[in-house]
């Protein structure tokens, strides 16, 4: 079994270009079952934020980086990648934070 602390967390932010929010939100709202069917895929929610149309944070949660590293070179990524760069501003990668559980010790 793993502990929480083998977990690997992502937040996930990006920023729709202006004109694109709407486009970008239906985008980002069929990619989310796909992820949370991954394996080894614990929890994956897309959200935006409040008041910012068009800024959208994912929070992932995967059972190791062995499973988000699949996850991100899964053969539909390669597929999706293009059209998202062309709804967002910057990178993909620009805005991925990779966490890792800190816990006091028990």
């Amino acid at each position: 079994m793993s502990r929480a602390e083998d977990f690997v967390s992502v937040i996930w932010e990006a920023r729709a270009k202006p004109g694109c929010e709407d486009d970008m939100r239906l985008f980002l709202k069929s990619a989310v079952t796909l992820s949370r069917n991954d394996p080894g895929c614990i929890d994956y929610e897309m959200h935006e934020v409040a008041d910012e149309a068009g800024v959208f944070i994912a929070y992932e949660r995967w059972v190791s980086r062995d499973a988000l590293n699949k996850h991100l070179t899964a053969p539909r990524m390669s597929e999706m990648a293009p059209r998202l760069l062309t709804l967002m501003q910057g990178s993909i990668e620009d805005g991925m934070r990779i966490l890792h559980a800190i816990r006091p010790d028990s």
